[in-house]
């Protein structure tokens, strides 16, 4: 099969890419990595630089192909409205086209659990809960934005699935882990509540569940599925696991939620007036994150998908330090 995977030279991207390839499909990965891109194309998988946001060249490369994985997003807890917006809904939108023109098999659509949260607790939420009326981030709105995009072509008869994913970890990760990681070593990590319960999903598990999308029934077409570890894990417990399987001291420090909440607004208004809009220390979104619960349902995904999570939190994590120890992160 003629395969694109858009985000190609993204941490989830990448892996799929491989792995397809590994099966014998003709893979093209598409991204804007280029370093990444000539580490694919040396492993056989065809590389496009492409910005998604310009739309006449997203629809030609959607040519030919018999299937569309969208991996590609802009996925940051930080950053201007119209970046977003260009990436996650423009970027979709065209793909959409490109994939509808090319009369695609089928169009695998990675979406995001963030849409279901808000600055509080939410626990077992399943893919029919109700949503919030103002989203955690620009990220959050910018994916649910981009789902009803899918859910209009489903409608015009673009054979669709979506996924949302959580919290995705595993070796090449640049974003999770190696952010605590950071946050670490240049002072502590923040504990505002000790009991605090968080999903994860291991990389090679999500790649598991898009494969799975390829040919799940036909009844699966136009649904949302949740996919993570199906472990419901205390965040902090993770946390000194982590860090010992790396090496390293973890320093965390009590902090009082309301007081993290005002100083992160006050750095907010500091960034956007004498620092350019740069990415502050610390934002509300990142403090909902460590000091909420937050947990979704995967049994849709097991009984409609027939997806089982192969790797656990506790391999993962193994796997993932072996990796970072390998790499001489320092």
């Amino acid at each position: 099969m003629n395969i694109l995977v858009t985000g190609g030279t993204g941490f989830l991207g990448e892996r799929l890419a491989i792995r397809l390839g590994k099966l014998g499909h003709h893979v093209t990965a598409m991204g804007r990595n280029q370093v990444k891109g000539k580490e694919l194309a040396g492993k056989g998988i065809r590389f496009i630089y492409n910005d998604l946001s310009i739309k006449e060249s997203t629809i030609e490369h959607c040519q030919g192909m018999d299937y569309i994985f969208h991996c590609a997003a802009l996925s940051s807890p930080w950053g201007k409205y119209e970046d977003f917006y260009a990436s996650n809904v423009i970027g979709t939108k065209n793909i959409i086209e490109g994939a509808m023109s090319a009369r695609v098999k089928r169009m695998i659509h990675v979406s995001t659990p963030s849409i279901y949260f808000k600055n509080k607790e939410r626990l077992d939420v399943k893919e029919e809960d109700a949503l919030p009326k103002k989203f955690i981030n620009h990220y959050a709105e910018t994916k649910f934005l981009a789902e009803k995009e899918v859910d209009e072509a489903f409608k015009e008869g673009l054979p669709v699935i979506t996924i949302r994913p959580r919290a995705i970890f595993g070796p090449g990760d640049t974003s999770i882990i190696p952010r605590l990681i950071k946050v670490n070593r240049e002072g502590f990590v923040p504990v505002f509540n000790e009991n605090v319960t968080i999903d994860l999903t291991y990389v090679e598990n999500v790649v598991d569940a898009l494969l799975l999308c390829m040919d799940s029934p036909e009844k699966t077409l136009g649904q949302k599925y949740n996919i993570s570890n199906g472990e419901k894990v205390n965040l902090h417990q993770v946390l000194h696991v982590l860090f010992d399987e790396i090496g390293e001291r973890l320093r965390v420090k009590k902090i009082n939620v309301t007081t993290a909440n005002i100083a992160a607004k006050l750095l907010k208004w500091h960034s956007h007036l004498f620092k350019n809009g740069q990415e502050p220390k610390i934002t509300n979104y990142s403090i909902t994150v460590l000091s909420k619960s937050q947990t979704i349902n995967i049994e849709k995904a097991k009984r409609e998908l027939g997806y089982v999570p192969k790797v656990s939190i506790q391999e993962g994590i193994e796997y993932f330090s072996q990796w970072w120890k390998e790499e001489e992160h320092d």
